[in-house]
């Protein structure tokens, strides 16, 4: 299986290169990135991508809705982990993409461990009155709130439709309560020191519940791009999360 990398000149993508490179059952095709300052055999030239089998998107918001109808238009299946991708993105790309194939995998988060954080708080969320989110990224994250961030919350509003709380605090200064998801509120954290961590808080009279992932190493994301890269010729069409490859 060949396979491509778009974004290869950030930090997640010369990561996925190398981990490509070095599995006996994939082969390392074409490295895409913009960036000025390439090097390295990444080139400019998206044409280069054609011929795989399988391209990794991990490049920005603002590019990546263009790669994917070109992805498409190429025939080529695509695994995607740059950020940004909402509800309404998400729909713009199933009626973009069509029912495969090629298939198109959008992850909003990689990670095994954030994934089961998710997932535990989808669970969690029936039994409690309400939830809020707290997401902490580096400084240099292009866009606010994470993709898990509004990943999570939305799951939680979807278990839990009815979040319940006794007064909705007027903001004397706007923002101070963040930003909603479906009605749960999510607030993001940029600081220097931090990689990628989410909290999610539920309460209830008396109790109080934190379920919380810390990714200290950006190594944790390759195990489900791998994952998603060898497994994403057999899904239908547009797949949102690897919970279905890990059989969660």
């Amino acid at each position: 299986m060949k396979v491509a990398v778009s974004g290869a000149a950030g930090r997640m993508g010369s990561l996925v290169a190398a981990a490509v490179r070095e599995a006996d059952d994939l082969e390392l095709g074409w490295l895409l990135d913009p960036s000025a300052d390439r090097g390295h055999g990444v080139s400019a030239d998206p044409e280069g991508v054609r011929g795989a089998d399988v391209v990794v998107e991990f490049t920005v918001p603002g590019v990546v809705m263009a790669n994917l109808e070109r992805w498409r238009q190429m025939g080529i299946h695509a695994v995607v982990g740059t950020s940004g991708f909402t509800e309404a993105r998400i729909d713009e790309v199933r009626r973009g993409w069509g029912s495969g194939p090629p298939n198109c995998l959008i992850a909003p988060n990689f990670s095994v461990g954030a994934v089961l954080m998710m997932r535990f708080a989808e669970l969690a969320a029936p039994h409690f009155a309400a939830a809020e989110v707290i997401e902490l990224h580096h400084d240099r994250k292009a866009d606010a709130p994470s993709g898990t961030a509004v990943n999570t919350a939305a799951r939680i509003a979807a278990a839990n439709p009815n979040q319940r709380r006794r007064v909705e605090a007027e903001e004397l200064i706007a923002g101070a309560r963040g930003a909603t998801v479906e009605g749960v509120p999510v607030h993001g954290i940029r600081l220097p020191g931090l990689l990628a961590h989410q909290e999610v808080l539920f309460g209830n009279d008396g109790e109080l519940l934190t379920i919380r992932h810390d990714t200290i190493d950006r190594a944790s994301f390759l195990t489900g791009v791998m994952l998603a890269v060898r497994n994403v010729a057999s899904l239908p069409g547009v797949t949102v999360g690897i919970e279905g490859l890990l059989g969660i």
